[in-house]
């Protein structure tokens, strides 16, 4: 193992150069004693420009991400354990169980290299966690003024579970739809850092790994399941105005039974923002044949991360395509796709 120190890296005062980027002895010490020390596992270990991965037996499912999150520090996670749980979970909700990442960094001149390393030892840790290793990446180093600090891409590579099989287009009128958690708590963690906003309770990303949470809905009702999603960017009205295109099918939502926390919603009414565009990091919404609904929600609710999971409408048979919702006070507004952008580099 090498060192900060014995790499030449000042931890307490150093920033990223040019040099760490170069592909010289600068770049290798850096490599070794930020990344491979902290991800260390047997295929980086490897030191070749690719890992080699054993064979599996099973089709493949492949997901690519990029982070530029910002801030790169938030209430709840910070862009290293993002970058792993959105990758994990784009294979998660693909109906597959993820297992490998790979991660590339660019970073830009003049980033602290103390910042850098609290990053790295977040995604290790979030990775070890997931049980997802990170066996491959890349480093660049872009000049002082082209980037924002640092920005992460990851790629997941995983294996489709069995007897589930996920595809708009098997849903159908009627089937019902499930959220696994709170909807906004992302975006609101997000935006809370940026500005005061004078919250009683602070509110935390949601950011996590929901792998195991599919796993424990593909143990009860593989079969069930028709289709998965993570609403990240555009929150749950964008992950559903999808589906709507994607399956040539309505939706109607119930808007008592989705889950908002009540800090969630205050910030959202202060700011003129609608929760069910804010993003999620370590939620789901999933679509299932109605008969199936009530085994996979106490599946759901038996795990950590869907303890508040809920259901929240039905898939129609509506000609426009439209997701629609009923109100508390008995009427019913169309859920639109969103016009323009809430909050930019949200994850």
């Amino acid at each position: 193992m090498t060192s900060l120190a014995a790499a030449g890296l000042d931890l307490r005062r150093g920033r990223v150069e040019m040099a760490h980027g170069g592909g010289g002895r600068t770049m290798s010490r850096l490599i070794e004693a930020m990344f491979v020390d902290a991800l260390g596992n047997e295929y980086l270990r490897q030191r070749g420009d690719a890992a080699r991965l054993e064979a599996v037996d099973g089709r493949l499912v492949m997901s690519t991400d990029s982070h530029v999150v910002s801030p790169v520090f938030f209430p709840g996670g910070d862009i290293g354990s993002l970058a792993v749980h959105g990758t994990v979970n784009d294979v998660a909700v693909a109906g597959a169980r993820p297992l490998w990442l790979s991660a590339a960094f660019i970073l830009e001149e003049g980033f602290p290299l103390a910042d850098l390393r609290r990053v790295v030892a977040s995604m290790a840790e979030a990775a070890r966690a997931a049980g997802v290793p990170v066996v491959t990446g890349d480093t660049k180093v872009v000049e002082r003024g082209h980037g924002d600090g640092v920005f992460i891409t990851t790629t997941g590579v995983g294996v489709a579970l069995a007897g589930v099989e996920i595809a708009a287009a098997r849903v159908r009128p009627g089937d019902s739809v499930l959220v696994s958690g709170t909807m906004g708590d992302h975006g609101v963690a997000i935006m809370s850092a940026r500005a005061e906003l004078g919250l009683e309770t602070e509110v935390v990303s949601d950011t996590a790994a929901v792998h195991g949470l599919v796993a424990a809905m593909a143990a009860v009702a593989p079969g069930a399941i028709r289709w998965m999603r993570d609403p990240t960017r555009g929150g749950l009205a964008a992950a559903l105005n999808e589906l709507a295109r994607d399956a040539e099918v309505g939706v109607a939502l119930d808007e008592p039974s989705v889950p908002v926390r009540p800090q969630v919603e205050a910030a959202c009414e202060l700011l003129g923002l609608d929760p069910l565009y804010m993003a999620c990091e370590g939620r789901l919404v999933a679509v299932c044949a109605p008969d199936a609904a009530d085994d996979l929600l106490a599946a759901m609710r038996s795990h950590p991360l869907g303890a508040a999971a809920a259901r929240i409408g039905e898939v129609t048979g509506d000609a426009l395509r439209l997701v629609t919702m009923r109100t508390g006070f008995g009427g019913t507004r169309v859920v639109d796709w969103l016009s323009g952008e809430q909050l930019p580099r949200i994850c």
